[in-house]
């Protein structure tokens, strides 16, 4: 008996749109030279304190850790108050965990589209989480017509940006792709350029 695609795939699905997952490259907050985030380093009080003062990195960190619930009680709202701020100062990591409460309504009204508006804003600062995002909500058809051309380009931005699961995800929709489809997202994908640094 052949499995739908939905359940071979649940599990990877799952964990792409949890940031903490899969497509995390273990720095969503972008550390600064000014503001080091290694949890043996630095304190909650101290990524506290740097985030009320306006640090998006600061931001973007208190952020996951409420959104995580570590060191202190999970809390999808004020994840969301946190991510909003450093977002807003154009912090691609943020933008991304954004992305995702809004996607999985954590803190945030259920909406794809508030997703891949944040998720867009992210990739347009060449961030290979949200390219792998995108990727997904293509390949799905979340929020935007199923476009196999547009998830393969975005999941080749990822992995060239070194995401080991976005090759997976490329490389098994490839097989489901027609070799001029394959050569078209490879075109896009080459001509493909951030809209902001």
């Amino acid at each position: 008996m052949v499995k739908p695609f939905y359940s071979l795939h649940l599990p990877w699905l799952l964990c792409c749109l949890l940031t903490s997952c899969v497509f995390d490259d273990s720095s969503p907050d972008r550390s600064s030279p000014t503001l080091p985030y290694e949890e043996s380093t630095i304190s909650i009080p101290e990524i506290r304190k740097a985030a009320e003062q306006g640090n998006p990195d600061a931001q973007n960190r208190l952020g996951m850790l409420y959104s995580e619930g570590r060191g202190v009680p999970q809390d999808y709202i004020q994840a969301k108050q946190w991510f909003d701020k450093a977002a807003e100062k154009g912090h691609p990591g943020a933008q991304v965990n954004l992305g995702t409460l809004y996607f999985q309504g954590n803190g945030a009204p259920e909406s794809e589209q508030m997703a891949l508006s944040w998720f867009r804003r992210a990739a347009a600062q060449g961030d290979a989480l949200a390219f792998a995002k995108l990727g997904l909500m293509y390949e799905q058809g979340r929020g935007v017509p199923q476009d196999f051309i547009q998830a393969h380009m975005w999941y080749n931005l990822s992995a060239a940006h070194g995401e080991k699961r976005a090759i997976e995800r490329r490389d098994a929709l490839t097989k489901q792709m027609t070799p001029a489809q394959v050569a078209e997202a490879q075109r896009l994908a080459r001509e493909w350029t951030p809209k902001q640094k």
